[in-house]
């Protein structure tokens, strides 16, 4: 028996296991395969989605920052204006008190812009942890590295898939 030019029978008998085969994994093997490279390529789209929405928000959160620090910047400064006038108008007496009052007012709305900001933040900062978690979970999914991880990754989304129902 050669072996760089097998014989007829050899050669017939490769290729019905071949045919066998070849039918074998486009029966079972390929719609598994395809569909969950489909499931994987619609959790990307989410994900992507997901965090496109939260840059989203991020943006509207800046706008609304800064729309409540113009307002606020417009109140202190009525504030003030206030307190100039009734400096004028009432006597020494009335000065201190005055100032007194415009300074808690805008201590006041000091502190409340602090908190508004610091909740921003706490909000802001709460989204873009659980985003980063969710993408080193999807990256550490995929980080196979030889045949024997690639097998256990596929029998763990067929338990996976088989566990879970299909969600639209």
């Amino acid at each position: 028996m050669n072996l760089v030019t097998p014989d007829l029978g050899l050669l017939f008998w490769m290729v019905v296991i071949f045919g066998i085969v070849f039918f074998l994994l486009a029966k079972f093997g390929f719609p598994i395969i395809t569909r969950m490279v489909d499931e994987r390529n619609a959790k990307i789209e989410k994900s992507l989605k997901d965090a496109d929405e939260i840059a989203a928000r991020m943006a509207a959160w800046k706008q609304e920052q800064a729309e409540m620090m113009d307002q606020t910047r417009r109140q202190q400064a009525a504030i003030l204006k206030e307190a100039a006038e009734a400096k004028a108008r009432i006597m020494a007496d009335a000065k201190a008190e005055a100032r007194a009052q415009a300074e808690k007012l805008v201590a006041d709305a000091k502190v409340q812009i602090a908190a508004e900001k610091e909740s921003a933040l706490r909000d802001v900062r709460k989204e873009v942890a659980l985003l980063s978690v969710q993408v080193a979970e999807k990256v550490l999914r995929q980080e196979l590295q030889d045949e024997g991880s690639q097998r256990a990754y596929i029998d763990r989304l067929v338990d996976e898939a088989a566990e879970k129902p299909i969600h639209s």
